[in-house]
């Protein structure tokens, strides 16, 4: 049985648009850094490689913002989610 740490009792639900939308930023910033692994391992040239790690980074980051931004609509029309203002405040700065 799974425990979930305080405050964490339920499971956010996302809308089917925005999870297909997180699930492609994900397996691009994965492709992405599967690109920067090889780089480091062919001994490319630096400027490249931290461009690349700069993309999967954004597209990290623009996932992460989906998936906030997705639960934040279900916890405004869904009070009872288990999760208030502050909350979602402070998972939308775990971000920055």
């Amino acid at each position: 049985m799974n425990q979930y740490p305080a405050g964490y009792s339920r499971v956010m639900q996302l809308e089917d648009e925005a999870t297909a939308t997180a699930i492609r930023r994900l397996r691009r910033a994965e492709g992405q850094i599967a690109g920067v692994v090889r780089m480091l391992q062919e001994g490319r040239d630096c400027r490249e490689v931290v461009t690349q790690l700069a993309a999967a980074s954004r597209a990290l980051d623009k996932a992460g913002f989906q998936i906030i931004a997705s639960g934040m609509r279900q916890c405004l029309l869904d009070p009872e989610a288990g999760m208030d203002q502050d909350d979602m405040v402070k998972l939308f700065m775990s971000l920055a």
